[in-house]
């Protein structure tokens, strides 16, 4: 049995798709450790992982990939790097670790790998858009966006700090913080959902171990599944980093399905529908069980985070797309390109769209063929359990034994 160290950032994208990582190492004797915030204190225990809290609960971390904040959030992760470092060394005091497991935007994956001289395993959130956004950033970092400037030379008053402290040697560049790679690289998908354009980015450290999903005991028990026996159920989820970013969305929503004959669940993630009327078919929760959901679901309306179009093909639910940042627009491109989705623009959008695209991937069984086949690709890949035999793989080679 080893013990490892998991260092991730406290968000649904980075954290959701590694708790089946997490469940399966630890079916196989392995001991985890993970830093997260309390948010997610219950998946991870429920994972089988020891659950450890960053400094501060940190909320910096949150905003870390907030690009629409510019460089702020990064100061503030960059400028705590003593303190996050510090910290996480000192609740692991005494603790010999193995191996370390760490998102790959965890900003100091490299400094923790070699202050603890263990091998590494990068968990990739996005894997849609990386080779343009590295090699567009990379002509001209300072110039990425307003105020980038300041921030490399922030960074390399830190680096130049932690290189004295701890003797270790950070990325060159600031963007490099955003992808830490490991010894060994996870990417939650399959290479048959990967764009030509996509795969040129990816080394042979890189495995494509299929989709994150993993059938956890859901923490919320009560849904009332009963109203949906019977009856046409559309599911709707903008996700949870940006649900409020488009408002007017939800009313959308609720004018494209308020007369439909279905029962439409929606998550509205901390979005204030107060002054909007909720039509009776539908059922509003700031948080769903999505993975009971799709068991009923007849189709759903998403912001194609890889998540969530991760979970729509497992079930195989016939989708529409509506993009709204990050690796969501390349990410529902793909899917489209397969036959898998119709995309729809969130900036010029109406009820009537919303509504003819769901009843069009609903009625056409080509929608679903073309999941089915990505579905395939997913199965093909062997998820959770091949993750663990590369993992296991890696030990080996490195002369890990115990």
């Amino acid at each position: 049995m080893s013990k490892v160290l998991f260092l991730s950032v406290p968000a649904h994208g980075n954290v959701n798709p590694t708790l089946g990582l997490v469940n399966e190492l630890v079916l196989q004797g392995e001991e985890i450790i993970y830093f997260s915030s309390d948010e997610f204190k219950e998946k991870i225990e429920q994972a089988g992982a020891t659950y450890k809290r960053y400094i501060e609960d940190l909320d910096i971390f949150k905003m870390y990939l907030d690009s629409e904040n510019g460089p702020d959030p990064m100061h503030r992760v960059i400028r705590s790097a003593d303190k996050i470092i510090a910290d996480i060394l000192q609740q692991t005091e005494g603790m010999r670790f193995d191996y370390m497991i760490h998102s790959a935007a965890f900003p100091f994956a490299c400094a923790m790998k070699q202050i603890l001289k263990v091998p590494s395993v990068g968990s990739l959130a996005i894997f849609s858009g990386l080779k343009d956004f590295f090699d567009e950033s990379g002509q001209a970092e300072d110039a990425a966006f307003p105020g980038m400037g300041e921030l490399v030379c922030t960074y390399k008053e830190v680096s130049a700090q932690l290189s004295d402290t701890y003797g270790v040697q950070m990325p060159e560049t600031v963007l490099g913080l955003l992808l830490n790679k490991g010894d060994l690289n996870f990417v939650y998908t399959s290479e048959y959902f990967i764009s030509p354009a996509d795969k040129a980015f990816f080394d042979d450290s890189y495995r494509f171990v299929g989709p994150p999903v993993y059938s956890r005991r859901d923490i919320q028990t009560d849904f009332p599944l009963e109203k949906l026996y019977g009856r046409k159920v559309i599911y709707i989820s903008l996700g949870t980093v940006f649900s409020n970013y488009k408002p007017e969305l939800y009313e959308l929503f609720f004018r494209a399905f308020e007369n439909m004959d279905a029962v439409i669940v929606m998550a509205a993630y901390n979005v204030d529908l107060s002054k909007m009327r909720i039509p009776e078919n539908f059922i509003v929760r700031n948080y769903v069980p999505q993975s009971l959901i799709l068991r009923y679901a007849d189709a759903a309306i998403t912001h194609a985070g890889m998540n969530s179009i991760s979970d729509l093909i497992h079930r195989n639910v016939p989708f529409v797309s509506i993009p709204l940042g990050a690796d969501q627009p390349e990410l529902a491109k793909r899917a489209a390109e397969l036959g898998a989705t119709i995309v729809l623009d969130a900036e010029n959008i109406t009820a009537e769209q919303i509504r003819d695209a769901a009843q069009v991937v609903m009625r056409d069984p080509i929608y679903l063929e073309h999941i089915q086949a990505i579905n395939e690709s997913f199965a093909e890949a062997g998820g959770y359990k091949r993750a663990a035999e590369e993992i296991f793989k890696m030990k080996q080679e490195k002369g890990i034994f115990s």
